[in-house]
């Protein structure tokens, strides 16, 4: 009879640790969509940044900062991005005079 017992105690122990290996994964349509609401900026389905928003284009343009946070200007990318800056806001102000 113990011997019974045991068997069939072995028996529902291997089953059970059969049945906790099968995890079911998420699907990947909501895994996207959490994806999409941790990061600040959209993105596309290919996981590259959305350019079509306002976000991804500024965080694409800006170069190194400094510690309080304002652009150092002894990096080139800082320094081409207020000139381009600084043209646009003159051809504006040229069209309305």
């Amino acid at each position: 009879m113990k011997k019974l017992i045991t068997a069939a105690l072995a028996l529902l122990m291997t089953v059970n640790i059969a049945f906790a290996q099968d995890k079911k994964k998420p699907a990947e349509g909501k895994k996207a969509t959490t994806e999409q609401t941790k990061s600040e900026a959209p993105k596309k389905k290919d996981g590259t940044p959305d350019m079509r928003y306002k976000e991804n284009k500024a965080a694409k343009s800006e170069g190194p900062k400094k510690k309080d946070g304002t652009p150092d200007m002894r990096y080139k990318e800082n320094k081409d991005a207020k000139e381009k800056k600084d043209k646009k806001t003159t051809t504006t102000t040229k069209k309305a005079a």
